[in-house]
């Protein structure tokens, strides 16, 4: 795959990043495809580390992270340049993490970022660096305001909402009625925060819902060993659902948020409201845009596919370079922004892990 080309960008590039996916969105620089091709994939950035979450704000700025899954690094969530440059966000001290350090002032090992429509990013901290087991007092959700670049709150997790084992995975915000939505793909679990008094509390623990199925995941020939429980997670354009799916499952599920935001319902009368909505394969991050369609990571297939408000599933984009797709950010000009991965290839891939671009409307 080609890097985005010098030329449509060294005009725009005076105009700013807004302009210059306004220029892709309306075909610059992207070149003739056949009609029976799927979308061209362009270049933004790579990396030697691993990266998964990524975030796009209306700024435009590009968001990404990097959880700590291996020893090393002082990196847990930049800021990436057009250039394809990364700086840590929101400064170097956040981002810096030793056993000695307060876990609840610095990045131990985030998992995801997410914008949300007061154009505020959310950190969602796992604080489960190698998989070793969460770290007490570092489980945590950061909000930044992108105003000044500052950590503006906090929300801690206690052991009862993310023990020993569990993995917070994704988050979703609805900013309108200030709740947050994750998953936990380490236990299985949904979380809801009430971002107003930070309150908090696990769901459908253990439910078939949240937790893998019983499938063997294949990745390019190699068989995922490890089972991964409720993984990539979507809201519905008015917050009326909550979309998600085990990584190891075939199976994509919702349930009425408004039973979520009531934390005065007990767990079994949620249970018996979660509906089953597609067989969809495999997927890791979950993305929906403001018609009603919900894109996904499709790791057997190298592929975002998209299944469509009528529950029409197809494949949007299906490339080789698509190694892992992992979490999927939209942009209103109707582009698509994807990391990769490659988690099938082990903690140290032979080539840099990418994201992409595509055109998805």
């Amino acid at each position: 795959m080609a890097h985005w080309p010098a030329p449509p960008f060294g005009s725009l590039r005076r105009l700013g990043v807004g302009m210059v996916l306004v220029g892709l969105a309306a075909g610059a620089g992207w070149g003739a495809a056949p009609e029976t091709s799927t979308p061209i994939l362009r270049e933004v950035a790579r990396s030697d580390r691993q990266w998964t979450g990524i975030a796009l704000s209306e700024g435009i700025r590009l968001f990404v992270n990097f959880p700590r899954w291996s020893p090393g690094g002082d990196l847990s969530v930049a800021q990436v340049s057009l250039s394809g440059e990364m700086t840590p966000y929101p400064d170097a001290a956040w981002n810096r993490w030793e056993a000695d350090l307060p876990p609840a002032d610095h990045f131990i090992c985030v998992q995801s970022v997410f914008v949300d429509d007061n154009n505020d990013l959310w950190i969602l901290d796992a604080a489960n660096p190698g998989f070793t087991g969460v770290v007490p007092g570092g489980a945590k959700l950061l909000r930044a305001d992108l105003k000044t670049d500052k950590i503006v709150q906090r929300i801690l997790f206690d052991e009862t909402v993310a023990s020993k084992n569990s993995y917070l995975n994704d988050v979703r915000v609805d900013a309108k009625r200030r709740v947050a939505y994750i998953t936990d793909s380490g236990v299985g679990a949904l979380v809801v925060v009430d971002l107003k008094d930070g309150s908090s509390r696990r769901v459908l623990e253990g439910h078939p819902s949240t937790k893998a199925e019983a499938v063997t995941v294949t990745v390019e020939g190699r068989e995922v060993k490890n089972s991964v429980h409720a993984d990539g997670i979507a809201l519905s354009p008015k917050g009326d659902w909550v979309y998600y799916q085990a990584l190891t499952g075939r199976t994509l599920y919702r349930v009425p948020a408004k039973l979520l935001r009531d934390f005065s319902l007990p767990d079994e009368r949620i249970a018996i409201m979660v509906e089953r909505v597609a067989e969809v394969g495999p997927s890791d991050g979950l993305a929906m845009d403001d018609k009603g369609n919900l894109y996904l990571a499709s790791i057997e297939k190298n592929a975002i596919s998209r299944l469509d408000a009528k529950g029409n599933l197809s494949v949007l984009a299906q490339d080789e370079a698509l190694k892992w797709p992992d979490s999927i950010a939209l942009a209103p000009e109707g582009l698509l922004f994807v990391t990769t991965s490659q988690i099938h290839l082990g903690p140290d891939p032979p080539e840099p892990c990418r994201i992409y671009c595509i055109k998805y409307r």
